[in-house]
């Protein structure tokens, strides 16, 4: 986990990370005993130092901001190009498997089937029930993570929080409200809360373990609506190692077996530390205002964002980060399922077409140029010089 937040103040904040749909209002009051009292730089630093590595549980994740069911597409349901999007359109339940650094397993719980992602050491495999569909790789050496090699639709609250807490600088207030009950453990509950009066985001809270420093739950709030845009927490956890057999897979007998080439690793590809390197043609945003209500404007003829075609409205990843601080490189490539829910969502306005949700807001101009941030309509049209 990056550690640079330790750096904090105390006003911290997590700028446009509202436009990831990884943010998080409040968590229930705690029906225990409560824990002794600790400073947000207490809490944080419980964060930095946790060493969990290895657990089993189950996550709910469900998501309210907007944005139309996605369309259920081929015998396997979702698409997996749009997998990505999926995070924010539906209920997900999912059990998690992980013990050190090299093996996981993330069982997506579908209606009537359930999707998988294992990981022992550097094989890699992904499999789906509902057709008995597989597919496998082999990972190069010092692959990294299992939170990277074998991520679900559903992310991990420490997954989550990490990316929320890389970005955190002076434009939020930081508290440590009432203790919280997640998965039957007392937590910590860490709320971040925008300063400015702008953003569409209302809160972030985090819940940490109030024993380890694991953070078990995140919850988004947006502005003016009752129930949390988007929540993600476990609901059962044991800190313990699984059976090693969790990471051993086999394909079902007559399952459909494609095999991924091994990406390639080549020598001094390694871009510098905060960079990624560019996918080809890709342009880069530019970025306008500070913190939360900082716009990107992507300019006319970009590579096409994850999900969708070149032209139509991007949404920003969910496991992006700050749209602002990430490497804004644009993959390109079509992926019908997320276009589609995309091409649902968007309405006309002058001059283009919005795609509005309750935590970030995407304008596309006729000419091209596409506008996004956790801000209104009214300050894309600003920044677009439409106003």
């Amino acid at each position: 986990m990056t550690r640079k937040w330790l750096r904090w103040v105390p006003a911290v904040a997590v700028p446009a990370m509202i436009a990831a749909g990884v943010l998080v209002g409040s968590l229930p009051a705690s029906a225990g005993d409560p824990l002794p009292a600790k400073t947000p730089q207490q809490v944080l630093l419980m964060i930095a130092q946790h060493n969990e590595k290895s657990l089993s549980g189950t996550l709910e994740q469900t998501s309210d901001i907007g944005l139309p069911q996605l369309p259920k597409t081929g015998p396997g349901g979702v698409s997996s190009d749009a997998a990505w999007l999926e995070l924010l359109t539906g209920p997900h339940t999912a059990r998690v498997y992980l013990d050190g650094p090299d093996n996981a397993r993330v069982q997506v719980l579908d209606k009537m089937a359930e999707r998988n992602a294992v990981r022992r050491g550097n094989e890699l495999w992904f499999y789906n029930s509902k057709d008995n569909t597989a597919a496998h790789t082999q990972l190069p050496a010092g692959a990294g993570d299992h939170h990277k090699a074998a991520a679900g639709p559903v992310p991990t609250p420490e997954d989550l929080a990490a990316r929320l807490l890389a970005t955190l600088d002076a434009t939020t207030d930081v508290s440590v409200g009432t203790d919280v009950q997640v998965a039957g453990r007392a937590a910590y509950n860490l709320v971040l809360t925008p300063k400015s009066a702008v953003t569409l985001v209302d809160s972030i809270a985090i819940s940490v373990d109030g024993t380890s420093g694991l953070p078990l739950g995140v919850e988004l709030n947006a502005r003016g609506q009752a129930e949390p845009a988007f929540k993600v927490a476990f609901t059962s956890l044991t800190l313990q190692a699984p059976d090693a057999a969790m990471f051993a897979f086999t394909p079902p007998a007559g399952a459909t077996v494609t095999e991924i080439p091994a990406p390639e690793r080549k020598a001094n590809a390694t871009p510098p530390s905060g960079t990624a390197p560019e996918a080809k043609g890709a342009k880069r945003p530019t970025v306008t205002g500070t913190g939360w209500e900082s716009v990107l404007e992507f300019p006319a003829g970009a590579a096409a964002m994850p999900g969708t075609a070149a032209g139509q409205a991007p949404m920003p990843d969910p496991a992006a980060g700050n749209p602002a601080q990430a490497d804004p490189a644009l993959p390109g490539g079509p992926m019908t399922g997320a276009a589609s829910l995309l091409e649902q969502a968007a309405v006309a306005v002058p001059g283009g077409r919005l795609i509005s949700t309750s935590l970030v807001n995407v304008l596309i101009l006729d000419d091209g140029r596409m506008f996004a941030g956790a801000v209104p309509l009214a300050r894309l049209q600003a920044a677009a010089g439409l106003g």
